[in-house]
């Protein structure tokens, strides 16, 4: 990509979106293309062909989904295939058919089966069952890779799919009905303090492990893949470390000053035991993670306080 590049980020207010955007712009790219869902409805086919066909991009991030946490994924399983799909299938068909250089797909650590060997390799894709409790995000993830896969086979589209861990940080979704478990914890210590509770309930049993990648770091490893990947095989990017749920709250609670106590609601899914990648491919490509999960929880509560004072 050069600085002049013109590019599309599909989804630029979002949690990834808007880190592309910032990492683009701190490196001097500016010929960026934003637009809001008011001004371009990625699920309006005949909207998104007009778009490519007058502004004849050279390069897309793909980073437009609805995405959420297990509460999300089960009550709004419908509402994730059909609207993931259709935004994919008409932004691939249309930067296909209008000759975009390269296009980065945002794809998921869900894509893999539940009970897949830890740490997660690339090999595992489509080798067995999904976890339930998104199996419809996932299966439009996987419909995505596929996509792209099979554009650079047939049109020799330049198209590549990266699969991040868990990720959080500033313009994160911190609803408590439809957020991933970080922004949802933080949320809730947050609360817990500030209305001086004197517990707060967390879904599950605290067992399950997962692996949290700070936004910015994905942002960098976005760039990195446009310059650096050009293989149709998708491409893992994380930690390589992760965490149990239980000790990520008492970590939380630590850093949001919360006093109370924690209790679990034993009642609640904990979703896929453990899911931790191997992130073998891409450090040897030269990319490693720069933000430890403590630094980034942080620095997220502080942007999340200064969110809130903002919107009062």
């Amino acid at each position: 990509m050069k600085k002049d590049s013109k590019i599309y980020i599909a989804g630029h207010l979002g949690l990834v979106g808007s880190a592309v955007t910032r990492a683009l712009l701190a490196r001097g790219f500016k010929n960026l293309v934003l637009k809001t869902r008011e001004e371009l409805e990625l699920l309006d086919q005949k909207a998104v062909e007009t778009f490519f066909k007058k502004e004849k991009l050279e390069y897309v991030f793909l980073a437009a989904a609805r995405v959420g946490g297990i509460m999300a994924n089960k009550t709004y399983p419908a509402k994730f295939i059909y609207e993931n799909l259709l935004v994919q299938a008409n932004v691939l068909e249309e930067a296909r058919k209008n000759n975009v250089k390269k296009l980065l797909f945002l794809g998921s650590s869900c894509i893999y089966p539940r009970l897949a060997p830890q740490p997660i390799k690339e090999s595992y894709f489509l080798s067995g069952p999904l976890e339930p409790t998104n199996r419809s995000y996932a299966v439009a993830k996987i419909a995505g890779i596929v996509t792209c896969q099979s554009y650079n086979e047939e049109y020799g589209t330049s198209f590549i799919s990266a699969m991040p861990t868990n990720m959080y940080g500033p313009n994160d979704n911190f609803d408590p009905e439809s957020s991933h478990a970080l922004p949802a914890l933080l949320r809730k210590f947050h609360d817990g303090k500030i209305g001086n509770k004197k517990e707060v309930v967390i879904w599950g049993t605290g067992s399950a492990f997962r692996e949290f990648l700070h936004v910015d770091d994905f942002a960098q490893a976005s760039l990195f893949l446009m310059e650096k990947y050009d293989q149709s095989e998708i491409i893992n990017v994380g930690t390589g470390e992760d965490i149990s749920i239980k000790t990520l709250a008492e970590l939380i609670k630590k850093i949001t000053g919360f006093s109370g106590k924690i209790s679990w609601d034993k009642t609640k899914p904990d979703g896929m035991p453990r899911k931790l990648l191997d992130v073998s491919k891409i450090n040897k490509l030269g990319w490693r993670h720069q933000i430890s999960l403590e630094e980034g929880i942080r620095s997220t509560y502080e942007w999340y306080e200064k969110s809130l004072k903002f919107k009062v």
